[in-house]
């Protein structure tokens, strides 16, 4: 084999298409790698790498069209964002399909994009909308569980869980305020009446009554002292 010549792997896709693929280009998928590696998979068409039943022959080949741009040593980061931006410019149903492609084949960063994807396209959406979107149904607005790790779910979820933490900072406001409104005064009638009416001497609440207590005081004794006196004047007449 030349130099020039690069080696050939055979993947086959859920519809039994089977395509002669550059292994370089590949094994940029983690799924790939691993029939590689670990069963030897791929070098020839009888031995053709089974692929997901996610990945089908035109997701397939926008899966290679990534991987072939991303395997580019040099690319800029600024050329890197054109082309993904451009790359998830495509319907939304197409988006979800090449997001589970991507995921089953464990491509992360190409999930990571896509789901960015949808979430922007349906960041407006209610949880129903959502539901329509991707024919799921119509349950409490509870998490769903994500058994097989599907990202639509994932994404889903998140999508969910951020519209019920909304909601309960509305409710949480919406309570507080409530609590506000019906605050109870509970100062004496007297002291109300003395707030609204002004007072002028700048005493508070405290200084009366202790000035009170003093003023009390100082009648009783003036009392308890008259009464002797009225006593002592009784016995001398």
């Amino acid at each position: 084999m030349s130099k020039t010549e690069t080696m050939k792997l055979y993947l086959q896709t859920c519809d039994g298409s089977i395509q002669q693929v550059e292994q370089e280009i590949a094994m940029f998928c983690p799924f790939i790698c691993q029939e590689i590696l670990q069963k030897g998979m791929g070098f020839s068409e009888s031995s053709a790498i089974c692929l997901p039943k996610e990945v089908s022959s035109a997701m397939l080949n926008s899966i290679l069209e990534y991987c072939q741009f991303h395997r580019v040593r040099g690319c800029s980061d600024k050329e890197r964002k054109l082309f993904d931006e451009k790359f998830v410019t495509i319907p939304t149903e197409r988006l979800y399909e090449l997001a589970s492609a991507a995921n089953s084949l464990k491509l992360r960063s190409l999930v990571e994009l896509t789901c960015r994807a949808i979430a922007r396209t349906l960041e407006r959406s209610s949880p129903e909308e959502i539901c329509d979107t991707f024919n799921l149904p119509k349950e409490k607005l509870e998490p769903f569980i994500n058994i097989t790790c599907n990202p639509s779910i994932g994404l889903l979820d998140r999508l969910k869980r951020n519209k019920l933490k909304e909601r309960g900072r509305v409710l949480e406001n919406v309570g507080v305020q409530e609590k506000e409104e019906h605050v109870v005064d509970e100062r004496p009638i007297d002291e109300l009446l003395s707030f609204i009416n002004g007072s002028n001497d700048g005493e508070t609440k405290e200084k009366k009554t202790g000035k009170n207590i003093i003023k009390n005081k100082t009648k009783k004794k003036h009392q308890q002292k008259n009464s002797s006196l009225t006593s002592s004047n009784s016995l001398s007449a």
